[in-house]
């Protein structure tokens, strides 16, 4: 199973520096070295539920900081989180409140933040029911918490699969489709989530569910490569993200307010 906190992987299409199929890229994902429409549709998202001016925000599973440089044109007080000390400290040359910490022990005390964000990370940590946990306690009463994450009925799993003792990055078919035992043996290394089971990890907090839908991909590759069939492509499934064909989409999108305010 998943072993700890991690940086975004680049599921919605982003552009990634070349990586060894290392342990820690394999368990933990690869983040998104640079910013494109997919990342920018995400943002226009979470700005819709969140008014981001002046806001405590913090980024769970921050990478090197993709997420918190756009932040932080709204506000100076945003923080990040990462496993891993590398990213940290790429993170750190132009970021300030990047901290190595797991999303199990967030270091940060009670009802800090307006915003705690994360992006396809929780399907990497060890106890993703106790990181769910501790995003709501640093959240202030009437904050918002934001996560995308994998959808289960989507035909691809998005962070690659072992085939024997093999890994193999990409986009692997019908993965996800596999009943669970077989789709552990491909992908033990990451979750993927049904729309009952995300929202099954803020079972019994004190959060409200503001919005949750799945969402496609910025398809950023296919529009770098073919301008026309990509824009095509965008056009097609976002509408059928008013449609019940949202349930085949890349990830879940969840919008949850703390109660209290």
């Amino acid at each position: 199973m998943p072993t700890t906190t991690s940086s975004s992987a680049p599921a919605d299409g982003a552009a990634t520096q070349p990586e060894e199929a290392s342990a820690s890229a394999i368990e933990r994902g690869r983040p998104s070295y640079s910013w494109r429409y997919g990342q920018d549709r995400r943002l226009e998202m979470v700005r819709r539920f969140v008014d981001l001016d002046d806001a405590a925000i913090l980024d769970v599973g921050c990478g090197i900081g993709t997420y918190v440089r756009r932040f932080r044109r709204f506000s100076d007080d945003v923080h990040g989180i990462e496993v891993e000390e590398e990213r940290v400290a790429e993170a750190s040359e132009e970021l300030p409140n990047i901290v190595q910490a797991y999303g199990e022990d967030l270091p940060y005390p009670d009802d800090r933040f307006d915003l705690v964000f994360s992006n396809e990370v929780i399907e990497h940590v060890d106890d993703d029911r106790k990181t769910a946990a501790e995003m709501v306690r640093v959240t202030r009463p009437g904050g918002t918490i934001v996560a995308f994450a994998p959808n289960r009925l989507y035909p691809f799993e998005t962070h690659g699969a072992y085939f024997g003792r093999r890994y193999v990055f990409g986009n692997i078919p019908l993965v996800n489709w596999l009943p669970d035992p077989l789709r552990d043996r491909f992908a033990p290394h990451v979750r993927a989530y049904t729309m009952r089971g995300i929202e099954r990890l803020f079972a019994g907090q004190p959060v409200r569910l503001v919005h949750h839908r799945v969402i496609y991909p910025g398809f950023d590759n296919i529009s770098a490569r073919h301008v026309r069939a990509g824009a095509t492509l965008r056009r097609a499934l976002y509408l059928a993200e008013q449609t019940p064909l949202h349930r085949f989409g890349l990830s879940h999108f969840l919008v949850l307010r703390v109660a209290g305010a």
